[in-house]
């Protein structure tokens, strides 16, 4: 899986000819994305009958954006968002990778929640290689977080996700947003208030489908 919108596709436009092709094909699209190009193919994804776009946004900090990774501002990603919403094609806000004491996800939430009919709540989980590079960034860029980032990734504990999840829950609570764990059911009217998703427990999930397999 990656994101059909690299750069190469502005020149090349695989995914705007794939799509073409999927037309009257009755192909539910769902694509992922953190580029503002998608806008492009507004026509045709908006001609796909449940079709669902999806940008991450875990900051609205876009120096911390810019360390993350390459692609376009969080603010275009948001503008494109908004395109799709206005033009009635089903907008998630994919709030991951989830960082400690970084990401805002309420005051993301906040930002978002006119414009799409879903978020996603996903944290950031570290593995093989990329496990030291962002402890040794943060180390660098956020020292004072040094302490919680050793409990949740060297020593396995999970009491920050439980009690981001409670905060969480209470803002939806507060703020009349459904919030459920592992369901991304997209069957509400499109002009009803998102659905937040928790996706914070992956073992659990994981061990869930093995048991039903």
């Amino acid at each position: 899986m990656t994101d059909p919108y690299q750069p190469a596709e502005e020149k090349y436009e695989r995914t705007r000819t794939l799509l073409r092709q999927l037309q009257g094909s009755g192909a539910i699209v769902s694509i992922a994305t953190k580029s503002d190009l998608i806008l492009r193919d507004l026509d045709l994804i908006k001609t796909f009958p449940n079709a669902r776009v999806s940008w991450s946004v875990n900051t609205l900090d876009e120096d911390f954006k810019n360390d993350m990774d390459c692609a376009v501002s969080i603010e275009r990603r948001i503008s494109a968002m908004r395109a799709f919403h206005n033009a009635g094609v089903r907008t998630t806000c994919f709030i991951s990778p989830i960082f400690p004491k970084i990401t805002d996800c309420k005051a993301i939430i906040e930002k978002c929640k006119d414009i799409c009919n879903l978020v996603w709540l996903e944290n950031l989980n570290l593995r093989g290689n990329f496990k030291p590079a962002v402890l040794s960034y943060i180390a660098e860029k956020y020292p004072e977080f040094v302490p919680l980032y050793d409990e949740i990734y060297r020593k396995g504990d999970r009491t920050y996700w439980a009690e981001l999840d409670g905060e969480i829950r209470e803002y939806c609570k507060q703020n009349n947003l459904e919030y459920l764990r592992n369901d991304d059911t997209m069957k509400k009217p499109f002009s009803a208030p998102p659905t937040v998703v928790n996706f914070f427990y992956h073992e659990e999930i994981k061990k869930s489908a093995s048991r039903k397999n």
